[in-house]
C-alpha cells in the first residue's frame, strides 16, 4: 500500500546583487502562477512549496513543533525544518524555479491532451480510459505517485467498471501508467483528519471500499489486469476477482496488511487460500511475503509471465484476439456461470471485510504503524 515519496531536487544558484531584485520580482509572479495550476502537484511538491515559501518569507523555522498525531501541521513543520539555514534569497530562488518546473509541466500535458488518443472518455482525472478494437482499458494515471489509490481515484474506477459494464466493448482491461501497476491505497487518505473525526472516516472509508470491491464482484464481462509493474495492497487483493492476470517479470506483488496494522480485503482472505492453498496464502497476507512475478504465477495468482521487453506488445496482441471473438451473449454468458455460484459468498466475505478494517483503521496499531510510515519517509 506504500506510496513512496516523490524526490524534488534542491535547485541552489548563486546570485548577484542585481539578479536578487529580479528574482523578488519572479517570486512574486510564480505566487500568482501557482495560483492558476490546474492539477494538484501532489501533497509532496506541496509540502517543499510551503516550506520553501516560508523560508522566504519568515527565514529559517522558528515554530514549535506539533504533536505526532497532527500529520499535516508535523508533515509542514518538518518540510520547513529540512531547510536548516538556507538563505531567504536562495529559498525565493528555488522555490521560483519549482513553480516554474510545475507551470511547464502542466503546458506540455495541456499540449498532449489538445489530441487526445482516439475512443478516450471525458470526465476522469486520475485514471485514463479508452475504447478501441472492442476493447475498454481502464489505465491507473498517477505515475508520479505510483498509482497510488486516492478517494477520488476509487470513484473514478468505480464509474469507469460501471460503464465499461454496460458499453460495447468486448473485455475490459485494467494497467497502470509508468513504471508501477498501483501502488496500493494512498496512505495520504488518512491525513488531515482530526481525532473527532477517525470514526466517520473508517465508516465512509468502509462504504467506499465496500462498494470498489463490489464493482469488481459483479462486472459482467471479462475483466483483464495487465500488471506492468509492482503491485501493492488493493490492486493485488482484487486480482483474485479478475478473471486472467498478466503480468510482467518485473511485476512484484506485496500485501503489507500486518506491517501497516491493517487486515485483508478484496475477498483476498476467502479467494488467496483458494488459488493458492492456505500456508502460501498466510505467507503473503499475514506475514508480508512478497512474490515475484514468477511465484505468483507459479501459485495461481498470475496466468502468465512475459519478458519486460516485449510485454506490451505481446499482451495487447493476445488481448486484441480475445476482443475480436463474435460479439453475442455467449461470453457473458460463461461470464456469468463461473461467478454465480460464489457471487453471494464473496459478498458476504466483502461485508466481512469491510467491517473488520473499519474498526483496523480507528485502532492505536494501525494509527502508529501510519505515523510511523510518515516519519520514516520525512527522513528520505
Amino acid at each position: 500500500r506504500q506510496a513512496q515519496a516523490v524526490c524534488i531536487p534542491a535547485i541552489h544558484l548563486h546570485m548577484t546583487a542585481a539578479t536578487m531584485q529580479v528574482s523578488q520580482k519572479d517570486f512574486e509572479k510564480a505566487q500568482q502562477q501557482l495560483k492558476l495550476l490546474k492539477k494538484d502537484p501532489g501533497n509532496e511538491t506541496k509540502l517543499k512549496l510551503y516550506a520553501l515559501f516560508k523560508q522566504a518569507t519568515e527565514g529559517p523555522c522558528n515554530s514549535p513543533k506539533p504533536g505526532m498525531l497532527d500529520f499535516v501541521k508535523k508533515a509542514k513543520w518538518d518540510a520547513w525544518n529540512s531547510l536548516g539555514n538556507l538563505s531567504q534569497d536562495n529559498a525565493r530562488q528555488e522555490y521560483t524555479a519549482l513553480v516554474s518546473s510545475l507551470v511547464s509541466a502542466e503546458s506540455a500535458v495541456q499540449k498532449e491532451d489538445a489530441s487526445p488518443e482516439a475512443g478516450r472518455h471525458d470526465g476522469y482525472e486520475t485514471i485514463i480510459v479508452t475504447t478501441k478494437n472492442n476493447i475498454t482499458k481502464i489505465m491507473f494515471n498517477r505515475p508520479d505517485r505510483k498509482n497510488a489509490i486516492n478517494h477520488k481515484m476509487y470513484r473514478e474506477i468505480i464509474k469507469a467498471l460501471e460503464e465499461a459494464g454496460k458499453d460495447d466493448s468486448t473485455i475490459a482491461v485494467i494497467t497502470g501508467n509508468g513504471d508501477y501497476y498501483s501502488s496500493g491505497n494512498d496512505l495520504n487518505n488518512f491525513t488531515n483528519i482530526q481525532p473527532g473525526e477517525m470514526k466517520k472516516m473508517a465508516s465512509d472509508g468502509a462504504v467506499l471500499l465496500k462498494e470498489f470491491v463490489g464493482c469488481f464482484i459483479d462486472f459482467p464481462k471479462p475483466l483483464i489486469a495487465v500488471v506492468n509493474g509492482p503491485a501493492i495492497g488493493i490492486c493485488v487483493t482484487v486480482l483474485g476477482l479478475c478473471d486472467i492476470v498478466y503480468a510482467s517479470d518485473r511485476a512484484t506483488f506485496h500485501s503489507p496488511f500486518s506491517q501497516l496494522g491493517q487486515s485483508p480485503e478484496g475477498c483476498s482472505s476467502y479467494l488467496f487460500p483458494k488459488i493458492m492453498g492456505s500456508a502460501k496464502a498466510s505467507e503473503m497476507l499475514l506475514f508480508n511475503k512478497k512474490l515475484t512475478a514468477e511465484e505468483a504465477c507459479a501459485q495461481g495468482l498470475v496466468t502468465e509471465v512475459f519478458p519486460d521487453r516485449t510485454f506490451q506488445k505481446e499482451v495487447w496482441r493476445r488481448l486484441e484476439e480475445y476482443a475480436s471473438l463474435p460479439k453475442n451473449v455467449s461470453i457473458l454468458m460463461s461470464k456469468q456461470l463461473l461467478r454465480s455460484m460464489e457471487k453471494e459468498k464473496l459478498h458476504e466475505v466483502n461485508s466481512k471485510e469491510c467491517e473488520v478494517l473499519k474498526e483496523r483503521w480507528i485502532s492505536d496499531e494501525c494509527i502508529n504503524a501510519i505515523v510511523s510510515f510518515f516519519q520514516k519517509k520525512s527522513k528520505l
